[in-house]
């Protein structure tokens, strides 16, 4: 599968008073590496709202491992894992660039929708997004 990588500093505000990054921002990370992942891929965000495609969060989860610090340069990676007619699984990893070493780990799953929140079945309603996304997880 292939893995998209972008990276992020770890800003001061993003820490807490242990000066280590506070758990909820690794969230945020994952989505900054799910939005770099769509952009990188052909097809942002953005695209996909304006074709009337959502991606609604069901699920988020997070295995914490080291933790990162501020003014670190992290490594955000992030791969589909999981395409299903109505839903995609993406995994994350969240290292330090200098040190190697993991920090988080985790998981997202999206349902794909309607602006009104009704399932949308992507590989018929938006096949070349569809084929992005498989072309992705077929990537060795």
């Amino acid at each position: 599968m292939m893995t998209f990588e972008t990276k992020v500093r770890v800003q001061y505000y993003e820490t807490d008073n242990m000066g280590i990054v506070h758990h909820s921002n690794y969230i945020r990370y994952f989505e900054t590496a799910r939005t770099e992942m769509f952009r990188m891929s052909g097809y942002s965000y953005d695209d996909m709202e304006k074709s009337g495609i959502y991606m609604p969060v069901l699920s988020v989860s997070a295995d914490f491992k080291t933790p990162a610090v501020y003014d670190e340069v992290l490594v955000l990676a992030c791969r589909v894992s999981k395409l299903k007619g109505a839903s995609i699984e993406i995994e994350y990893e969240i290292r330090g660039e200098e040190s190697g070493e993991v920090h988080v780990r985790g998981k997202s799953s999206h349902g794909f929708t309607t602006p009104d929140l009704k399932p949308v079945r992507l590989k018929k309603e938006a096949p070349q997004l569809y084929d992005i996304f498989k072309g992705a997880m077929d990537e060795k």
